[in-house]
C-alpha cells in the first residue's frame, strides 16, 4: 500500500484509510466485536495504517473497539477521532447537541485517550462546527492539547473555507474530513482551493453501499424515488468499471485518489471481501483522460435529493 501525506502536516498514512463508524453505529446494529477486531487486524496486515473513529460513534463503543483492536500495533498506525457532540437531555439523551467549548474538548480528549489506549491522539477533529464557540477558541484548545503532548494534529469536518482559514491561523489544520465523491462534487468549488492553498489534507468519506436499517435510509438522496433517479450515475460508473474489469466501488475510490495526492479516502466496511475490494482501488490507475471522462459523464446527470436530512444539513459548511 502506497503512503500519502496529509497536506503539509507531515502526517503520513496509507493511501486508503479505514472508516470504522459502521462497525458500531449508524449503519445498522453494532456488529460482532471479535469479528470486527479480526477485520481491523486484516486491514493492518494489508497495509492500512489510518483508522477513523469518533467519540459519538456508539457513543463511545467505536473508540473502545478501535482501541482494543489496534493496541498490538501502537506506533505503527494512525488513529483519528473527533470531538464536538454531547448527550442532549431535551432530545431523550440522544447525542444530538453540539459542544466545542474548550473545557469540554479537553475532557473529551482525556476520555478518548483512555478508550483508544494511546498516549496521544494522532488526529483530533472537530466533528461539526459549533456556532456558539468561536473557531479560534476551538483551535486554541487543541493547540493547548498539542503543546501538552496529548494530541499530535488538528482536523476539521464539514467546515466552510472561511472557518478553515480562521482555525488554521491559530493552529495549523492537518486535514479536513467531509463528504466528497462523484455523487457530491461541491467541495471542488467550496473548500478544495483553500485546502490546496494552505497545504491541508482532505479525507473524504462517501457511502458506497446501503440498506434500509441504517442512517442512510433517512437521507433524501437515498430515498426509493431518488435512488431510481440517481441510478443513471451508478450505471455510468458501473459501465466504466466493466470496461476496466474492476468494480464500481474501485472506480469511485480510484477517482478520488487520482484527483489530488493529498486526498486520503476512508471507506468503511464490516466484511473482509469488501475490505479487499476497497483496497484493490489503490492499484487502479486512472489516466487524466479517464478522470475527465468520468467527470464529464457525471456532470451531465442531474442528481436528486439532499445529501443529509434537514437536522444534519444545517450543521455542514459552516
Amino acid at each position: 500500500m502506497q503512503k500519502r501525506k496529509l497536506g503539509k502536516s507531515n502526517l503520513e498514512v496509507s493511501a486508503l484509510g479505514f472508516g470504522c463508524m459502521g462497525m458500531s453505529w449508524s449503519y445498522g446494529p453494532p456488529k460482532d466485536k471479535q469479528e470486527m477486531i479480526a477485520l481491523l487486524h486484516a486491514a493492518v496486515e494489508r497495509g492500512v495504517t489510518f483508522f477513523d473513529t469518533a467519540e459519538v460513534y456508539g457513543p463511545l463503543l467505536n473508540e473502545e473497539l478501535v482501541g482494543e483492536a489496534l493496541a498490538p500495533f501502537r506506533g505503527k498506525v494512525v488513529i483519528a477521532t473527533k470531538f464536538g457532540w454531547e448527550a442532549n437531555p431535551s432530545d431523550g439523551g440522544k447525542w444530538s447537541a453540539l459542544n466545542s467549548r474548550p473545557e469540554h474538548i479537553k475532557q473529551v480528549a482525556e476520555g478518548s485517550l483512555k478508550r483508544l489506549k494511546v498516549d496521544a491522539i494522532d488526529l483530533f477533529y472537530q466533528h461539526r462546527v459549533d456556532l456558539n464557540v468561536p473557531i479560534e477558541d476551538v483551535a486554541g484548545a487543541v493547540k493547548d492539547l498539542i503543546q501538552e503532548g496529548k494530541v499530535k494534529h488538528f482536523g476539521l469536518s464539514e467546515a466552510s473555507a472561511q472557518t478553515i482559514r480562521r482555525a488554521h491561523a491559530v493552529q495549523p489544520v492537518a486535514a479536513l474530513q467531509s463528504e466528497y465523491s462523484l455523487f457530491w462534487r461541491e467541495p471542488e468549488q467550496t473548500v478544495m482551493p483553500t485546502l490546496e492553498e494552505l497545504g491541508i489534507g482532505f479525507v473524504p468519506f462517501s457511502p458506497t453501499k446501503f440498506d434500509s436499517t441504517d442512517f442512510r435510509s433517512s437521507v433524501p438522496r437515498f430515498s426509493v424515488e431518488n435512488r431510481k433517479a440517481n441510478q443513471a450515475l451508478v450505471d455510468m460508473i458501473s459501465s466504466f468499471a466493466e470496461q476496466r474489469k474492476v468494480t464500481p466501488a474501485q472506480i469511485a475510490l480510484a477517482w478520488l485518489l487520482a484527483k489530488k495526492p493529498w486526498i486520503v479516502p476512508i471507506p468503511g466496511t464490516t466484511k473482509l471481501a469488501r475490505l479487499e475490494e476497497n483496497l484493490g482501488a489503490a492499484a487502479v490507475e486512472l489516466t487524466p483522460n479517464d478522470v475527465r471522462a468520468l467527470e464529464e459523464a457525471s456532470s451531465k446527470i442531474k442528481l436528486e435529493g439532499a445529501r443529509y436530512p434537514a437536522f444534519h444539513a444545517k450543521l455542514v459548511g459552516r
